[in-house]
């Protein structure tokens, strides 16, 4: 598919607060020196455990296996101690304290050992089909999206707090790679982008989300719906060697722009085929 006449594919630590002392009439350990128990979490920390899919956002003395203290100021909750490590909570799955699933708004005792676990794929969501809207800098993302008939909003120069309240107000998925974006608490849906090239972050949209496909139906450069139009009507729009090469067409019917399957189908085509096989992957 091509865009006429001449577009083409672009496809904390927080202020500390003394924790309770223990029952030293025996119920209970006592804290050993410095605060720290048998087990080695300090009675004013909680020992952590990230799942490896979320080491990258974790400074590299974080990346372990095993859990790992953190500073707790005894009222903090849950989400706020995981954000403040690095992880935004749009990347979590369900959180447990001790083993038992737990809410990120709940305060979890001193001492606990929290997992911290990376969402499931597919995404459970609470709107279908999920529609999306991108930030500044994933615009070739975008661009692949609407290929493939799934909707997606962009913008070049909205600032952070316009595209949250956009994402809210139209009911999408807000897609970056800023991780203080999709920290912000009145972010309702949001997700990270994995990968550098448009294709890998393609993919990972596709196998985090698994959208319905509708290739060659939107609009590459608007999001718009494409429908059919006969060449006659869109005749003074084409490039003299496009009227006399080819027959059929769409055009956008949001900005006008018209479409055909021309010279650069081949490799638009082998983007379609590769979403597909994502597609089936994630949805089988």
């Amino acid at each position: 598919m091509s865009e006429g006449p001449d577009g083409m594919f672009i496809l904390a630590r927080l202020p500390g607060v003394a924790a309770a002392k223990r029952d030293r009439s025996g119920g209970g350990s006592r804290a050993g020196p410095g605060g720290w128990d048998a087990e080695g979490v300090s009675e004013q920390q909680l020992s952590i455990r990230f799942d490896p899919q979320l080491w990258l956002f974790l400074p590299p003395r974080r990346r372990r296996a095993e859990a790992r203290p953190a500073p707790w100021d005894g009222t903090s909750s849950l989400g706020h101690v995981v954000q403040s490590l690095g992880v935004p909570l749009t990347e979590t799955g369900t959180l447990t304290v001790d083993g038992r699933p737990a809410l990120p708004s709940q305060r979890p005792p001193a001492g606990a050992t929290v997992d911290v676990p990376a969402v499931r794929r597919p995404q459970a969501l609470p709107l279908s089909p999920p529609r999306f809207l991108l930030d500044v800098h994933l615009g070739s993302l975008a661009r692949r999206l609407r290929l493939v008939g799934v909707s997606a909003r962009y913008s070049n120069d909205a600032d952070d707090p316009d595209l949250v309240d956009l994402a809210n107000e139209e009911g999408r998925i807000l897609l970056t790679q800023d991780h203080g974006l999709l920290k912000r608490r009145n972010l309702h849906l949001g997700a990270y982008v994995r990968g550098s090239r448009p294709d890998d972050q393609l993919a990972d949209v596709l196998e985090r989300f698994a959208p319905p496909l509708a290739p060659w139906t939107r609009c590459t450069a608007c999001d718009g719906p494409l429908v059919p139009v006969d060449k006659a009507e869109i005749a003074q729009q084409l490039r003299p060697g496009t009227r006399r090469t080819y027959d059929t067409f769409a055009r956008c019917s949001s900005c006008g722009r018209p479409y055909w399957h021309g010279a650069h189908t081949r490799h638009l085509e082998a983007v379609v085929d590769a979403a597909a096989r994502v597609s089936a992957r994630s949805t089988g």
